[in-house]
């Protein structure tokens, strides 16, 4: 049968293009249309219109403490079907009072939510950050940061108090505390010197603590002062310092002495006071009738007798007495 060889090769051939004309034909295919977008939220542009890319990227707000900022939050749905989102202020969006902290967006559409931002009263001058958080029920999540500074004087103060210093063994410990007495964030720098009676005996440099020391709090901290003198007395002076001017400074005083230097004269004092008290004893022990044993014989004798300078004193004024008579003699 002559033709069977025939029909092999164009069963061949014809299996050959099919194969190369699958994949032609899979490209001619239009591609199916991608899911469409979720919902998003951005800040709300003027006049109604929707959000652009050119558009802001975030809430700036502006004021002084005490006022009240309004702005509004753009949420987009290109879906066919309603999204349920959630709202919510973090860090100085806790100032923030939506109109509504649940929103149902119906299917291709927009909708704009008002909010307002009361800055409190006793606020500090300042810049603030946070963000205006939108979550949806289904799925999804957006922050919108929000930016906020608040209008005023600002005022850098900085103080060092309850400043004292202890010797422990071989070093000294330096105790301390910083408070921010002004409006705004300090980064304290420290430095520490102290002068004995011969000269200075520490210097240290000014440097930066890593503790940032928000406005109205106050922090304890401590130095270790490693071989100080042995026998001298000092004045430790801090002197703390932060951006904006602010400069605090404190003393305390500290006097080392060995034990020994310590009880020398405490020990000197206590003889001293100690013999001083028994001469005081014996002097007050010698009346002025004499001796002892001579009071003694004058008792016995019943006070008859008297001493031979009593004697004398005795007959001197008998003698004086004589001379002043009506019968005396020029």
């Amino acid at each position: 049968m002559p033709f069977r060889p025939r029909t092999a090769v164009s069963g061949a051939i014809l299996a050959t293009a099919a194969v190369l004309l699958c994949p032609a034909a899979a490209a001619a295919r239009p591609a199916a249309a991608p899911a469409p977008p979720g919902w998003s939220a951005a800040p709300a542009p003027g006049a109604g219109a929707a959000p652009r890319a050119q558009d802001r990227p975030f809430f700036y707000l502006e004021g002084a403490p005490g006022t009240v900022l309004a702005d509004r939050l753009s949420l987009s749905n290109p879906t066919g079907r309603t999204v349920a989102v959630r709202l919510r202020g973090s860090g100085a969006g806790a100032w923030l009072t939506l109109a509504s902290k649940e929103v149902r967006i119906p299917p291709r559409t927009r909708a704009s939510v008002p909010f307002t931002v009361t800055v409190p009263r006793d606020a500090v001058p300042g810049d603030r950050s946070g963000a205006l958080l939108a979550t949806g029920r289904t799925g999804g999540r957006a922050a919108v940061p929000l930016h906020l500074r608040v209008t005023g004087p600002v005022l850098s103060a900085l103080t060092v108090e309850k400043v004292s210093v202890r010797g422990a063994g071989g070093s000294a410990v330096i105790r301390y505390t910083l408070v921010n007495r002004g409006n705004t964030v300090l980064r304290p720098r420290i430095a520490v010197r102290a002068d004995g009676l011969f000269g200075p005996v520490l210097r240290r440099a000014a440097r930066t603590l890593p503790s940032v020391l928000a406005p109205g709090r106050a922090v304890d901290l401590t130095e270790t002062w490693h071989g100080p003198p042995a026998l001298d007395a000092v004045e430790v002076r801090l002197t703390a310092t932060a951006a904006g001017g602010a400069h605090g400074a404190a003393t305390a005083s500290y006097t080392a002495a060995p034990w020994g230097v310590l009880a020398a004269p405490a020990l000197l004092l206590a003889v001293g006071t100690g013999g001083l008290v028994a001469v005081r004893r014996r002097r007050r022990g010698v009346g002025p009738g004499g001796t002892p044993g001579e009071q003694a014989d004058r008792r016995a004798d019943g006070g008859a007798r008297p001493s031979g300078d009593d004697a004398a004193d005795a007959a001197d004024a008998a003698a004086e007495l004589a001379g002043t008579g009506p019968g005396a003699r020029a």
